[in-house]
């Protein structure tokens, strides 16, 4: 049998148009010759996520979003199209929607539950979630921080104000008059500096000597205490130490009533005596002063002794 031209044609144009649906399909992420897994979820908001938008577990795409549907409940229901079936998901596994970047779209990260060992099969629902982007986490962010600049604005309007009410012709002038005068200060302040620059030149020998001198007294302080550190000030402290415990002993046994002295001080008994004694003593000399030729009795002729008269019974 002899194929014409036509049947050639023909063959030739489906063939072309079978293969230019297989590589369109496969361009979107869809191979006709395989059988995907197609799982779900239900999202409040696809924050912009658009079809064949990739589908990733730990950054490897392993699917694209394949359909888009406004479900009866009201949310948007999102039809995955799973092509890699060596990464097992769980039916517990939430499918959040993240933006990789600025420029790039969104997409979906899976994120498995390895505890759950039931694994998702075709037309379950997996756990919705979105994760905040690059953009709305720093719009977030620079929310309260906007806040915070329109009230530094206003204060700040306030403040200019203030001070353009503040600052009136009056206090313009005063204010000149206050700059002029830092002015001359600082004119004086410059002209003081000179003359000290000045003095300094002048008086250059006379400091040059006093720092020698200075040099000098203090080379004579470090030979003072090289001095006093080999006169072993260490020992006579030592030895002061000793003397000051051994006169804090005699005291303590002078408080206690020990010793003589001791006795003295706490004895009333040695008191009284040496009072006594004292008394006698005094009336000893008194009667000395009186009657010397009791004591002292030079005789020629053999003089009867005078008989002896206490003072106080005269």
């Amino acid at each position: 049998m002899k194929i014409t031209r036509e049947i050639k044609t023909a063959i030739l144009v489906i063939a072309s148009l079978l293969l230019f649906i297989w590589g369109y399909s496969f361009l979107k992420g869809s191979n006709l010759f395989n059988d995907h897994k197609r799982l779900f979820v239900e999202y409040d908001n696809v924050e912009g996520l658009a079809v064949s938008a990739p589908v990733t577990i730990s950054g490897k795409i392993i699917g694209k979003v394949d359909k888009i549907e406004l479900a009866p409940s009201g949310k948007l229901l999102v039809e995955l199209q799973i092509n890699e079936e060596d990464f097992p998901i769980s039916k517990t596994s939430v499918a959040e929607i993240y933006e990789p970047g600025f420029i790039g779209g969104k997409q979906i990260a899976i994120v498995p539950n390895y505890r759950d060992k039931s694994i998702a099969v075709s037309g379950d629902k997996l756990v919705a979630g979105v994760k905040l982007g690059l953009t709305s986490s720093l719009g977030e962010k620079l929310t309260p921080l906007q806040h915070r600049l329109d009230k530094v604005l206003v204060s700040a309007d306030g403040l200019l104000t203030n001070v353009n009410n503040v600052l009136d012709r009056e206090t313009q002038a005063n204010l000149k008059k206050a700059i002029n005068e830092l002015n001359k200060t600082l004119s004086n302040f410059t002209k003081v500096s000179a003359e000290l620059d000045q003095l300094l030149l002048q008086n250059k020998d006379k400091l040059g000597s006093a720092v020698a001198n200075l040099d000098k007294t203090t080379q004579n302080f470090s030979k003072i205490s090289s001095d006093l550190e080999k006169a072993q000030l260490g020992q006579t402290v030592k030895t002061l130490e000793t003397t000051l415990a051994n006169v804090n002993k005699i005291m303590t046994d002078i408080e206690s009533g020990k010793g003589t002295m001791g006795k003295l001080m706490k004895d009333e008994t040695m008191y009284n005596n040496f009072a006594k004694a004292s008394k006698e003593l005094e009336l000893l000399l008194q009667d000395l002063r009186l009657h010397p030729t009791r004591y002292v009795n030079v005789s020629l002729f053999g003089k009867k002794e005078k008989p002896y008269i206490s003072p106080e019974q005269k």
